[in-house]
């Protein structure tokens, strides 16, 4: 999937705000300072569309952005910095459930871990949070630049099988905003999400 043109879509977090419309949408989530901006940027060819930053929490609101005039990427709030009064951390909770339970149009969830720290509770939880309301999704390892390919093939087969079978090894991506590593991948596998079964199989 090449990338043609993006629109900012707008930005909600109060529980009164009304999300785009109902094109597919693909959500981007995972710990504070996953690099899942960075990630984000290099996927779409831009420098500074979602915001970067050494201060975890940098994102607090879910950000929609209009891809290719067809789909929405969906930039959801990092989570996991225990910094943060507990009030703002149950805000944002409560934020990303309801997206993600009452979006009519959500295609998938990219999870963003740390190919070098492996998966945090926080992370298992939203893993198998998806899982059980039956919504597609995807692992997207970042900073796979920093660890060698053996280390990163030792990294998915642990991760593989912590999780226990609920996850494919196909569901898994190692991807480096850095070096560009598993873009096409991952975007290959976003535009599979909003194709849908039927049309991803041809039909």
């Amino acid at each position: 999937m090449k990338i043609k043109s993006i629109e900012a879509a707008g930005a909600f977090w109060r529980p009164g705000d009304i999300f785009p419309d109902d094109l597919p949408q693909v959500a981007f989530a995972g710990r504070s300072n996953v690099g899942k901006s960075s990630l984000i940027n290099r996927l779409l060819g831009r420098r500074r569309l979602a915001a970067t930053s050494a201060t975890p929490g940098k994102t607090r609101k879910i950000h929609f952005f209009k891809i290719n005039g067809f789909f929405y990427l969906v930039d959801l709030p990092g989570y996991g910095y225990t910094k943060l009064p507990v009030e703002v951390r149950e805000r944002w909770r409560h934020t990303v459930e309801r997206f993600l339970t009452g979006s009519r149009a959500l295609a998938g969830v990219i999870c963003l871990v740390d190919i070098r720290r492996g998966l945090a509770e926080a992370d298992r939880q939203l893993l198998f949070f998806l899982a059980n309301k039956n919504i597609p999704l995807l692992i997207a390892l970042t900073k796979a630049d920093k660890l060698k390919f053996q280390q990163r093939k030792k990294t998915v087969e642990s991760l593989l099988m912590e999780l226990g079978g609920a996850i494919l090894p196909e569901q898994v991506i190692p991807t480096s905003a850095q070096s560009g590593e598993g873009c096409a991948e991952l975007l290959a596998a976003v535009e599979a999400l909003i194709s849908g079964p039927a049309k991803a199989e041809g039909s």
